[in-house]
């Protein structure tokens, strides 16, 4: 998720280890600590593109490395606080931070190697937005309300609340699923692969993405009471057969698809007119197939060249209304249904 969730996240678990007299210290040491993991974002290339997806989210979000990266923070920090607490004290305080990024960020649909170095799948738990502000900003206010009293029960009501809201989140996923794979049933097809993840902000309105023969399908779908449908667009599954037959199978590009390929969990798309290889899961609206990154290829380039990075991230004021719209319930057309 977002830097200001990991630290809140990470300052309330570990104020549930303080008292009145360190609570502030700790609460700032949580919040370091639940920050490290992300320093993973350090390793980059400028020529390698694929290279920081790679490794963001890899081994210092592993939870077997928790306990190494836990010692390096309470190292880094201890000299500042010895005066005030001991070092088995900061360990675990660290210890408790940095324990809450991994399982934090596997609850996002962007992928976590939680089983490094046992396992290289990306985790998806999809039950949270990578930035969901109903989220972060009431455990915040819980935090600084503990900062501020020195009372850990405020501590205890952002837990609870991390917890409810994440077990909602599940909730609403296992539900908007059911609907999802109504929708492809209604259609005929048969989800051969299926995704769901929160669109911006909230668990109500949700991107379904499933695969039906060669061809990926995306719609966005709102639950409260019950599910509706709001239709998108489809596109083709990315082969190279179809998109870039004269791309040499052993070049680097194509060794740069393979990688971004895992990183995508297989939903890759293709744009003709940029030559983009697309993550397919991402978009700015939960009913298109519009890119958000990914690889520009050039057949003509050199064996050893990599693809290159492409983002486009921009959100049209035009857009930002249609997904108004749509949270509140308004922005599907006619032949859209109810679940």
């Amino acid at each position: 998720m977002d830097p200001l969730s990991q630290g809140t996240v990470g300052a309330a678990f570990a104020q549930s280890a303080a008292n009145k007299n360190n609570i502030f210290k700790i609460g700032i040491i949580g919040f370091i600590a639940g920050l490290a993991p992300d320093l993973d974002v350090l390793i980059q290339s400028s020529n390698d593109p694929i290279l920081s997806l790679e490794y963001h989210r890899q081994f210092s979000h592993s939870l077997f490395f928790i306990p190494i990266g836990s010692l390096i923070v309470a190292l880094l920090i201890f000299p500042w606080v010895k005066k005030a607490m001991s070092f088995k004290l900061v360990y675990l305080v660290s210890f408790l931070g940095y324990a809450t990024h991994g399982l934090l960020d596997a609850c996002t649909s962007y992928g976590t190697l939680l089983l490094w170095p046992f396992s290289y799948e990306r985790i998806t738990w999809n039950n949270i937005s990578i930035v969901d502000p109903i989220f972060t900003i009431p455990t915040l206010i819980f935090v600084i309300c503990a900062l501020m009293t020195k009372r850990k029960k405020f501590s205890f009501f952002a837990i609870g609340w991390i917890l409810f809201y994440l077990i909602f989140g599940l909730v609403q996923y296992e539900r908007t699923l059911s609907a999802a794979k109504d929708l492809a049933s209604s259609r005929g097809h048969s989800a051969e692969r299926l995704t769901l993840k929160p669109s911006f902000g909230n668990l109500i309105l949700w991107k379904s993405i499933y695969k039906h023969e060669e061809n990926f399908y995306v719609d966005a779908i709102r639950t409260v009471q019950s599910s509706h449908w709001c239709s998108g667009e489809s596109t083709r599954a990315f082969s190279y057969k179809q998109h870039l037959p004269k791309l040499n199978r052993d070049s680097q590009q194509a060794k740069d698809i393979e990688r971004f390929r895992w990183f995508s969990q297989d939903y890759l798309g293709y744009q003709k007119e940029k030559k983009l290889v697309t993550d397919i899961r991402y978009s700015m609206l939960p009913n298109q197939i519009e890119a958000m990154w990914g690889l520009v290829i050039d057949e003509t380039l050199d064996f050893e060249k990599h693809a290159s990075w492409w983002t486009g991230r921009s959100l049209e004021p035009s857009e930002l209304d249609l997904f108004l719209e749509m949270l509140i319930g308004k922005g599907c057309s006619d032949n859209d249904k109810k679940i």
